[in-house]
């Protein structure tokens, strides 16, 4: 992926530094790898919200960076360069997207952390992984998450990367159109399976909402390089609800599903990044998921 040279984004929080070595993963409590991989998979099985994974882990004893606005920063460091640069990428393409509605694109804050950190959502932690806290507005990033992606998953490639941060961009877009909140109501209304079906909508989207980025990127500054889409294929097919619970639990459970199968994430992945066009992301009207 070409991007080094590029803008970096001026909202970024960089909150590194403030101790401990932290994990990586999605949902739990533990720090260590191993802890955290079966953490990671457990939250995906179970269908846990990281709103709620956040909650719950509010009080676990682990330090805590702060919580309040923080100066913006424009980290140092490689890995930090680059995902600053990733945010910068969103922030121009959702920006022309959005004044093509005549609308104003309102950024994210990329808050960079470590081990664990204070957020409207609750206490964020690195064995959450990336997440978005619609609260404040916010995505949140633990670095050592791209390590667990290639060491886990054999997942590597800064494009692979690039697509896990503008997928959670992708969340923020919904929140700002207002689909976030919509799902999010009907879920109070709504059975288990149902809710969940629902969370599956809002995630293929949001993967849908990363691959239009990538491709209207890629068609104003040609950051694409070859095996880059492959990369992101591979990352979205490894994190599939199915992939993770035959590795879990030897079985597939599709009402349990809260982020959708490794191939509809790939399809819908796909559909972004070939079509480019925002309603071509209408999952919740689709015929097929």
């Amino acid at each position: 992926m070409k991007w080094e040279g590029n803008r970096e984004s001026d909202n970024v929080e960089d909150r590194r530094g403030g101790g401990g070595g932290g994990g990586f993963g999605i949902g739990g409590r533990s720090i260590g790898i191993g802890g955290v991989i079966v953490a990671l998979i457990v939250s995906y099985v179970f269908g846990i919200n990281p709103s709620t994974v956040l909650s719950l882990m509010s009080g676990g004893g682990v330090p805590v960076q702060q919580q309040a606005d923080g100066p913006t920063s424009k980290p140092e460091d490689q890995m930090g360069k680059f995902a600053s640069v990733v945010l910068a990428d969103t922030e121009d393409t959702w920006g022309a997207l959005f004044r093509q509605e005549g609308q104003a694109y309102q950024p994210p804050r990329l808050v960079l952390f470590e081990n664990a950190t204070g957020t409207a959502c609750g206490t964020g932690q690195s064995a959450t992984g990336p997440f978005y806290c619609p609260l404040d507005q916010k995505v949140y990033l633990d670095l050592s998450f791209f390590q667990l992606m290639q060491e886990r998953f054999r997942v590597s490639g800064e494009f692979a990367q690039a697509y896990v941060i503008a997928h959670e961009v992708g969340h923020h877009v919904q929140k700002l159109m207002g689909i976030s909140d919509q799902v999010h109501n009907a879920q109070q209304r709504a059975s288990q399976k149902a809710g969940n079906a629902l969370s599956v909508k809002l995630e293929l989207q949001a993967d849908c909402f990363a691959g239009l980025w990538a491709h209207h990127a890629n068609r104003s500054r040609q950051i694409l390089e070859q095996g880059d889409v492959e990369a992101a294929l591979k990352a979205a097919t490894a994190i599939g609800d199915d992939a993770l619970q035959r590795q879990s639990q030897g079985q597939v459970v599709p009402d349990s599903f809260t982020h959708g199968s490794s191939e509809q994430r790939v399809r819908w992945f796909r559909t972004g990044l070939e079509g480019g066009t925002i309603a071509q992301c209408d999952t919740f009207n689709a015929a097929r998921l």
